[in-house]
């Protein structure tokens, strides 16, 4: 089986779907590697290291030609799509919840579509789980572009010219992102607090040496391992308990998104009003939509003294490290999917194929 890998086309995008060291992985269990030219330049990856692994370089037009699987990170593009051939697979993140438009037209060319973004999160999908890997590395860089953008530094420091006090942290959402936020802050120094709907993880955020700030969620459950939507009264309930630690943070690090669907509102215009000046939001929930009413992507924005970073759970900014990462999430998947001759199982009653394969020889499954 013939494994095509693809240079990411988005604008902004560094990382690359499979490394030297996961291509030879690759290699070693009999498939036959195809990377675009250039592919890992911008995670560091040199065209050489990737050959010396046994993979062959090859063109865009190519990787196409030959593959039977065609693997990239972002979702496939119009043009893209258009150079796939009947009978292929793709391997992608699609979020296709909201994106009916490609999927639609990846069904057209009748071809089998596997979603890396909907992998479900039980124990026996953990090593092939794309979204926690690059959450864990979003949230770690979520507190160093906050430290950056802040006017303070994080930790205590007693001087003979005085104390500095510590900075607060304040983190909603404590998922991997969030909790992977909650560890930086507090090993540089800062005094952390952070919220979630999910009560169990309250003691995964006491374990890290960080004060939980509890709502009662009587009624509000999670999906598949997510936070749902919150309630309108559970949105009321949880402004009113975090409030006075939102106005007093320096740094607010917002995680919270429910696939599928446009990011919660989770500070309104009203309370940024009301927050420190010089205090600084990231909101990596940005790219659904935002979880601050006043987030843009990509962009700064300043209000009443406070810095607002709109962004996404995006490593990229640590591409080599996002792309060992995802790489070996890829291979493990694509391990889990195939038999021992690396011929696919098409075992559609598998927890895990059932939930990732959304367009299956032309035809939308889900």
């Amino acid at each position: 089986m013939k494994i095509g890998f693809l240079k990411e086309s988005r604008k902004g995008e560094k990382r690359v779907a499979v490394t030297p060291t996961i291509a030879k992985l690759f290699k070693s269990k009999g498939f036959e590697i195809l990377v675009e030219k250039d592919a890992g330049k911008a995670s560091n990856f040199k065209n050489s290291k990737y050959e010396k692994a046994g993979a062959t370089m090859l063109d865009h037009a190519s990787i196409f030609q030959q593959s039977d699987i065609v693997v990239k990170i972002n979702p496939f593009e119009e043009e893209e799509i258009k150079l796939l051939k009947e009978g292929q697979s793709t391997v992608s993140l699609l979020f296709h919840l909201s994106n009916p438009a490609i999927i639609t037209a990846l069904a057209s060319k009748k071809v089998s579509s596997f979603s890396l973004d909907a992998i479900p999160r039980i124990s026996r999908a953990q090593d092939m789980d794309i979204l926690s890997s690059q959450n864990n590395l979003a949230g770690y860089k979520a507190v160093i572009l906050g430290a950056y953008e802040m006017s303070k530094i994080f930790p205590l420091m007693m001087t003979a010219a005085g104390t500095i006090t510590p900075s607060r942290v304040l983190i909603y959402g404590v998922g991997v992102a969030g909790l992977q936020a909650i560890a930086t802050a507090k090993r540089l120094g800062a005094i952390v607090e952070a919220t979630d709907i999910r009560q169990d993880t309250k003691e995964q955020t006491e374990s890290l040496g960080a004060k939980f700030i509890s709502v009662d969620n009587t009624g509000e459950k999670e999906e598949g391992g997510y936070a749902k939507e919150a309630s309108d009264d559970y949105k009321r309930r949880q402004k009113e308990a975090v409030d006075k630690s939102l106005f007093q943070a320096d740094l607010v690090i917002t995680t919270a998104f429910v696939p599928g669907k446009k990011a919660p509102i989770l500070i309104s215009k009203e309370q940024v009003l009301q927050m420190k000046e010089g205090a600084v939001i990231v909101d990596l929930a940005a790219g659904q939509g935002g979880n601050c009413e006043l987030s843009k992507l990509n962009k700064i924005v300043v209000e009443n003294g406070v810095k607002i970073i709109g962004t996404t759970n995006s490593p990229e900014s640590v591409a080599t490290n996002a792309s060992e990462l995802f790489g070996k999430n890829v291979f493990n998947f694509l391990k889990h999917l195939t038999d021992e001759d690396n011929n696919f199982k098409w075992d559609l009653e598998d927890e895990i194929t059932k939930a990732t394969l959304i367009v299956h020889n032309g035809t939308v499954k889900q």
